[in-house]
């Protein structure tokens, strides 16, 4: 019996590592990447900015600026289109930053997954170093986007939008007795419960059952959580909340993905989607740089960030892009429950993500155009 079980299991080790091509590609990715300079060149000109040095110097191409194309625009002065300009890097980098964010919760659901293969600890390696290397990307979007906005818009800029004071007077309604339905009461009591580890348990009972087959590849960043009594973690309002949302989905998908080697891949390919998402915006202001660069112009430091960062990302995509599309390959191969899964989250991105209100902004990605509506608000105060 013992040794039905060691060959039973050696078969499938061999199964789950027909060929290493992917990771021969993923080796050579991580080796450039340690290579490079990128984020190295990121942090240092965070650290040197200084909004007034860069102010009077569009950060992009002009047709790059929020309300671009509008009446509103047309009479704009010409310090009002390069303020335009600029709040226009905000929203871009606010919604790139976001996504980076939850792209570290998920590079750490899947680093394990793929450790836990056997012979592919290099992707767990390469996956870590896009950890670091995102941290500091968000640090250096919020910390100019922070100072770009607050020069230009002030301290209201910051301020919670309207939706908030809405909700807020229907709470006070509430409180103040006036007639409300019994499903509003329902939702005000249970709001205040802490119903998140029950909710958790729910939401992976079933992918948990489905991949019960690769229960030793489960994520140990996902186990951790549970062994904690810790949520797992929600939209934080980038790609996977605006083409998944909502956050009860997301979550679900979260332990498909952190369940089986095939739905970690799936994940990739998903991210991959993302990453095009990123250089389609960045690529122009790319071309830009470069247009500076050999006309020997000043080069504002966000548009260096942006020409770095899209370097950066560049590694990102490759390592996306041979996950998702070679690396499952390798593998045993998915079951109908994890092909249905799959086709489901690319049929919701199609479905789901679209961009927000035309003429506002050219890189703002929102499924809600309140928030869209409230910055614009702010600009015209």
């Amino acid at each position: 019996m013992a040794q039905q079980l060691q060959t039973a299991e050696l078969n499938k080790k061999k199964s789950l590592s027909r060929g290493k091509k992917t990771l021969t590609a993923i080796e050579k990715t991580c080796r450039s990447n340690l290579e490079s300079n990128y984020t190295e060149k990121i942090e240092e000109l965070e650290k040197s900015f200084n909004y007034h040095k860069n102010s009077d110097h569009y950060w992009s191409e002009p047709e790059q600026s929020i309300l671009y194309g509008t009446p509103l625009y047309e009479v704009a002065s010409p310090s009002q289109k390069i303020a335009l300009n600029h709040l226009n890097w905000f929203l871009a980098y606010h919604n790139i930053s976001a996504g980076e964010t939850e792209v570290i919760t998920y590079n750490q659901v899947t680093s394990s997954v793929f450790a836990a293969i056997g012979g592919y600890e290099t992707i767990s390696q390469e996956l870590d170093i896009e950890t670091e290397q995102e941290r500091s990307h968000i640090h250096a979007f919020h910390k100019i986007g922070f100072l770009t906005t607050r020069t230009l818009l002030g301290k209201d800029a910051f301020k919670a939008p309207l939706k908030g004071k809405s909700y807020k007077l229907k709470r006070r309604g509430l409180a103040n007795g006036s007639k409300s339905s019994d499903s509003q009461h329902l939702y005000l009591s249970l709001k205040n419960l802490p119903w998140s580890e029950y909710r958790d348990k729910t939401l992976g009972f079933i992918p948990k059952g489905m991949l019960s087959g690769s229960k030793q590849y489960y994520s140990q960043y996902l186990r951790e959580l549970e062994q904690k009594n810790q949520s797992i973690p929600g939209s934080a309002g980038g790609f996977w909340g605006l083409g998944l949302a909502p956050d009860s989905r997301l979550r679900f998908l979260t332990f498909n993905w952190g369940g089986s080697p095939f739905m970690a891949c799936q994940y990739y390919a998903l991210r991959y989607m993302a990453n095009m998402g990123v250089k389609n915006i960045e690529f122009t202001i790319y071309k830009y740089f470069q247009k500076l660069q050999k006309k020997g112009e000043f080069i504002p430091s966000p548009t260096a960030i942006y020409y770095y960062h899209l370097l950066d990302e560049a590694f990102h995509t490759t390592t996306s892009m041979f996950l998702g599309r070679d690396l499952y390959k390798e593998l045993s191969k998915p079951t109908v429950y994890e092909k249905l899964v799959a086709n489901w989250t690319i049929y919701l991105i199609q479905k789901n993500f679209h961009n927000g209100i035309s003429g506002a902004s050219p890189v703002l990605m929102s499924k809600d155009n309140f928030s869209t509506i409230d910055f614009v608000y702010k600009i015209l105060k």
